[in-house]
C-alpha cells in the first residue's frame, strides 16, 4: 500500500518532499487564503454617478459586479433627454443588480441607489401595513 501511494506521489508531485497526512510532526497543511489578505481588508466606497446617455451606464455596471461600491446615480439628464433610453438603462441596472443579489431603489425623482449583495437599501412600510400590525389579536393591553 505505501508503495502505491509512493508511486502515485511521484506521478503527481515530481518529487519526494510531500508528506501524507500522519507522516508529519502536525498531521495537516495549513494553506492561506487566496485574494485579500485579513489585515488589507478593501474599504466600501459610495459613489455618484450621473446618466445622460445609455452608454454610461457601464461603470455602473462595472463597480456593480465587483462588489464594494454603493452607487447613488443621477437619472435627470437622460430623464429630460429620453424617456424610452432611461427605461431601458433603467432595466439594464435592474437585472445587474438581481444577478449580483444586489438591491437597487429609486429616491426623489431624480436619484437611484444600488448596492452590492452585501447591503439593503432601507424602504418604509406602508401606512396601512403599519396599522395592520399594531392592530393585531391578542394587544389589547
Amino acid at each position: 500500500m505505501r508503495r502505491l501511494i509512493g508511486k502515485i506521489k511521484a506521478k503527481f508531485s515530481g518529487s519526494d518532499d510531500f508528506e501524507l497526512p500522519g507522516e508529519g510532526d502536525e498531521g495537516y497543511v495549513e494553506i492561506p487564503p487566496e485574494g485579500i489578505a485579513p489585515a488589507s481588508r478593501q474599504k466600501i466606497t459610495v459613489r455618484p454617478f450621473v446618466i445622460e446617455d445609455f452608454s454610461d451606464i457601464k461603470p455602473i455596471l462595472d463597480s456593480l459586479r465587483e462588489g464594494y461600491t454603493i452607487s447613488l446615480v443621477n437619472i435627470r439628464p437622460l430623464k429630460d433627454k429620453d424617456l424610452v433610453e432611461l427605461k431601458r438603462a433603467i432595466n439594464k441596472l435592474k437585472k445587474t443588480c438581481e444577478a449580483v443579489e444586489g438591491d437597487i431603489a429609486g429616491f426623489g425623482d431624480d436619484w437611484i441607489a444600488l448596492t452590492p449583495s452585501f447591503a439593503q437599501i432601507y424602504r418604509e412600510m406602508a401606512a396601512g401595513a403599519h396599522s395592520e400590525m399594531t392592530d393585531a389579536p391578542g394587544d389589547d393591553l
